[in-house]
């Protein structure tokens, strides 16, 4: 009798066991696939950490100074390199004109000097740029070492001198270029 009884409560444990199991690995990766969106070439592969994937927004204006922006959300993804060599990029910030007109906010867009952007990569120093001081949309150029990884992590809030009333339903639509020898390796 307490033989059968045993054999019974471990059969029943490990059923348990086998369904937390395959129900955890489910979970996790149905959120996982829903965080990364990978984009590919052959030298390097771009892991969004975001839902957004390589879409960046304010949808609002409420005006900050730097250290708080610098405390906001960010926009978070890796650039890995696959190769033995040392392989530079450029991270470019241009406005999303298709969901801009998807939106229909083509008359409530946040001028781009009134937007600050900062843009820090692994554990290095946050720069900070006004928006419009971006020549072509270029935030960053550096270069990836062989076989490593870039944690790149962006911010975006409105300067605190802005003439923008504060709360206005304005917005701005942007999209994360990463560029390979001028090929954009982050775009749908």
């Amino acid at each position: 009798m307490l033989k059968k009884e045993l054999i019974k409560n471990g059969i029943i444990i490990s059923i348990i066991l086998l369904i937390a199991i395959v129900s955890t690995y489910h979970i996790y990766y149905k959120f996982q696939n829903d965080r990364n969106v990978d984009f590919n070439s052959e030298s390097l592969t771009v892991v969004f950490h975001d839902t957004t994937g390589d879409k960046i927004q304010l949808t609002k204006v409420t005006p900050v100074t730097d250290s708080v922006g610098l405390s906001s959300n960010s926009y978070s993804f890796d650039i890995k390199n696959n190769l033995t060599v040392g392989v530079p990029y450029q991270i470019k910030i241009l406005p999303d004109a298709v969901k801009v007109n998807e939106d229909h906010c083509e008359e409530i867009q946040i001028p781009e000097e009134d937007i600050r952007i900062s843009v820090k990569v692994g554990r290095g120093e946050n720069q900070i740029y006004n928006l419009s001081e971006l020549e072509e949309g270029i935030l960053l150029e550096d270069e990836v070492k062989a076989l490593d990884t870039d944690s790149i992590s962006i911010r975006l809030w409105i300067d605190k001198d802005t003439s923008l009333p504060a709360g206005a339903k304005m917005h701005y639509h942007g999209t994360i270029q990463v560029i390979e020898n001028e090929t954009i390796v982050a775009i749908k």
